[in-house]
């Protein structure tokens, strides 16, 4: 077996991984094809390596051969000229307040007029950046490399606190506002960042940047390849293996199932999640790694909002034009910045005439069980008891097919459900019932279409499968009923496992469960 490998966990450095030894996915055949262009912008989730490609940028303008050597690139570039570099990174602030957002950009363009002689400009952040290139410019007799991290950072930290959208969209529009016309003096500029940029909103002025975040040529840029996996990366998965004892096939399969699954454009390259992928190698676990680094709660506060729940998320569909719309219209319609922010994947793609309409959904089982989970945390309340205890519930109910402590375990958690967010129909409460299944990372589904209708939820447990139909001041009976009469165990046939009907009834009255009834 080879030595096992270092891993860049958390580290972002180029120079750093290429120095350090450090695993390194050779992705400079595809920067070497980028940099005959000139301006671009593309976005990914975070932890998606858009950090570790605007660094490798920056070695690349700035003449570091040496740290290219044995990669694709190195066999490609045969003049190596040195550019100054202009990288601004707004992925660490924590911008609360106009103030924060202020000093930033100040601390940002003070360190460069420092390194260029200039002196502290009391003006505009717009006329110190256009100072700034100029003086880069005529100081080294070199075009100028701009890089711009998570340019989208205050926008996302304030998505749910309209009073800032404003002040940040003109702060940001004013500092960028110089590049466009210092076009003569510029040889690359690249943006990032986790949401699609608007010409409405923030880049209102930089309509010539080169949108590829949805672009098949380009959708491998940042992330890790079925083909690289299994490739330069099969060494680690033999690793993976043994310290699993299981086989490589079936590390490879795990692997899959919990972190593939993203697709960013109408190609549906299977693309890995790079910081899962690396921190499951290096510790031999199966976690969410990737989810637990930070969750979504300002997107969840708009979803509870404009009461967008699970089932409706699996399965969305939108129109390409969905993607352009400004971060700040996200209280509106929250699905496209949940797709940019990595949360739900494309799934389908259909073209009409000359436009595409995306079907989405999420991208695997670290994603499904973890929005889930702080989805019903966050609307139940953190660190309520019920949800212990209805997840206790349910893994003895995986383990001895008990059904009934189940439901009684669902009556508690319904009794203590916030009163504000109920919403009074039966779609709600399927919605929240499936929402705790996903969470447990059952193989559930919910609005499972058949020839007849749709089950509101199917569950399949080791040992049986579930057909459950809900009713809303209605009767179980009736429920039931209606699983016979539309024949919606048929579909499970050819599975060896036997089938259960279950009834529930729903009452506005008692908000709860209030008659429940099980059958072969």
């Amino acid at each position: 077996m080879a030595e096992r490998r270092k891993y860049p966990v958390g580290i972002q450095s180029f120079e750093e991984i290429r120095n350090g030894g450090y695993l390194y996915v050779d992705k400079t055949a595809l920067i070497y094809e980028l940099v005959q262009m000139k301006y671009y912008f593309i976005n990914r989730p975070r932890r998606f390596g858009k950090s570790l490609l605007i660094s490798t940028l920056a070695a690349y303008f700035e003449g570091r051969k040496d740290l290219f050597r044995g990669l694709a690139i190195d066999s490609l570039e045969t003049e190596w000229q040195q550019h100054p570099v202009l990288r601004f990174d707004f992925s660490t602030g924590k911008y609360e307040n106009e103030k924060l957002l202020d000093d930033d950009i100040n601390i940002k363009l003070l360190r460069y007029e420092r390194q260029y002689g200039l002196e502290q400009s009391q003006y505009s952040a717009n006329v110190r950046m256009a100072e700034l290139i100029r003086a880069a410019y005529e100081q080294t007799g070199r075009q100028v490399v701009i890089l711009i991290d998570e340019y989208d950072s205050a926008m996302l930290y304030n998505v749910d606190r309209p009073e800032m959208q404003h002040s940040v969209r003109v702060k940001m529009r004013n500092l960028f506002s110089p590049i466009k016309e210092a076009d003569p003096m510029l040889r690359f500029v690249l943006f990032t960042g986790i949401t699609k940029f608007s010409q409405m909103s923030i880049f209102s002025e930089l309509n010539n940047l080169m949108n590829i975040s949805m672009l098949p040529r380009y959708e491998a840029i940042c992330g890790i390849t079925e083909e690289e996996l299994t490739t330069q990366l099969w060494p680690d998965i033999e690793q993976l293996a043994v310290m699993r004892h299981t086989t490589p096939q079936q590390a490879h399969a795990d692997l899959k199932a919990m972190y593939d699954g993203y697709h960013f454009s109408e190609g549906m390259t299977d693309i890995y999640n790079p910081f899962s992928l690396l921190n499951c190698f290096f510790s031999g676990e199966l976690e969410s790694y990737w989810f637990a680094s930070a969750t979504p709660t300002s997107l969840i506060k708009i979803l509870r909002k404009r009461k967008r729940e699970l089932p409706e998320l699996e399965g969305f569909t939108l129109d390409a034009s969905a993607f352009d719309r400004p971060v700040e219209e996200s209280i509106e319609d929250p699905v496209p910045v949940i797709y940019q922010s990595g949360y739900l994947t494309i799934k389908a793609v259909k073209q009409i005439a000359n436009r595409y309409r995306y079907t989405l959904g999420f991208p695997n089982q670290e994603v499904r069980t973890g929005f889930a989970d702080c989805l019903i945390d966050y609307v139940n309340g953190y660190g309520n008891t019920n949800k212990s205890y209805i997840a206790d519930a349910y893994w003895q109910f995986y383990e001895d097919d008990d059904l009934t402590a189940f439901v009684e375990a669902l009556q508690v958690f319904y009794a203590a459900y916030p009163y504000d967010i109920t919403n009074h129909n039966e779609r709600h409460y399927q919605s929240v019932l499936y929402t705790l299944l996903v969470a447990f990372g059952a193989d559930v589904r919910a609005e499972q279409t058949t020839n007849r209708g749709r089950i509101d939820i199917v569950l399949k447990m080791p040992e049986t499968i579930y057909v459950i139909e809900l009713k809303y001041d209605g009767t179980a009976d009736e429920a039931l009923e209606q699983i016979r009469d539309r024949g919606y165990t048929d579909g499970f046939k050819g599975d060896a496992r036997p089938v259960r009907l279950v009834g529930m009834s729903f009452s506005s009255q008692e908000r709860n469960i209030t008659e429940w009834k099980c059958e072969n």
